[in-house]
């Protein structure tokens, strides 16, 4: 009568030793958690499924450049994501908490401004834009375009592309109050292409055919975010895109920023549409 349980668990023995050997239940896989700035969300999206490691899992979310410095720093990820560079008291917090951040810049960016394929506009000064988004210009006729009343879309204060359009853009200025905010950058062009009035401004990896790009008009030439512009300095309103880790990583985290870094991941750089370093 013991015969039928002795061979069941011989069974379930033989049955966890292949889904050992297989790697379904590798005792020795690392973890890896990552989040941030949605600007740079996609391309870590991508690298992370080119990435060949069996021992290492790793997850990705967004969240905004000021949410995932702020997991880093309480220890809840391993990596933090961010469109602008981490703040000097954010480094102090980090510190305080035990942990040295060290910044790994893994790409260029050109804040692109986006309008609906409808809109005859097709250039700006930044003088402009910013009046646009304090609000001193609040009528498309006024930068020469149709008799309509401009929507503003703006990013949320978690938002490092925000920050950073705050300080490159409106500098001395604050937004308009009555700006539509949205929680990701993908949320800014999806609601720019439905709304024939708005304006918004992403990251260059978001651009797609259902909004237009407009140029930033410069000593009277408009200049868009292509790579060389981005690189060169050219187009005003560039910024790099960065990665935080402690300054002591562990062996799998080292091994997937070397990777971002190589050849190979610079190139995963360039195709999702932003500028290799």
């Amino acid at each position: 009568m013991k015969k039928p349980a002795i061979l069941f668990i011989a069974l379930i023995s033989v049955l966890l030793i292949a889904l050992m050997g297989s790697g379904c239940l590798n005792q020795n896989q690392e973890s890896i958690t990552i989040s941030g700035s949605t600007t740079v969300l996609p391309l870590i999206q991508d690298i992370v499924e080119r990435y060949d490691a069996e021992d290492v899992i790793i997850s990705v979310k967004g969240g905004g450049s000021g949410t995932g410095i702020a997991e880093f720093i309480d220890k809840s990820n391993d990596i933090a994501m961010s469109s602008r560079e981490i703040r000097q008291q954010e480094i102090n917090d980090a510190i305080a908490n035990g942990i040295t951040p060290k910044e790994y810049t893994i790409a260029y960016d050109g804040i692109t401004i986006i309008v609906h394929p409808s809109n005859p506009v097709n250039t700006l000064t930044l003088d402009q834009l910013q009046s646009i988004y304090s609000g001193e210009i609040t009528n498309w006729n006024e930068v020469g375009g149709n008799d309509a009343a401009i929507a503003v879309i703006s990013r949320d204060s978690a938002s490092g592309t925000q920050e950073y359009f705050q300080e490159a853009v409106m500098r001395d200025k604050d937004f308009r109050s009555d700006m539509i905010t949205q929680s990701a950058t993908g949320a800014v062009t999806q609601e720019v292409s439905q709304n024939e009035k708005a304006i918004g401004f992403i990251g260059t990896a978001y651009q797609v055919s259902s909004v237009k790009t407009l140029g930033i008009e410069v000593d009277g030439t408009a200049v868009y975010p292509t790579d060389e512009n981005v690189l060169t300095g050219k187009y005003p309103i560039s910024r790099a895109l960065y990665l935080y880790t402690s300054d002591n990583p562990s062996r799998a985290i080292q091994d997937f920023i070397n990777f971002i870094l190589s050849p190979r991941g610079q190139q995963i750089v360039k195709e999702v549409g932003y500028v290799p370093i």
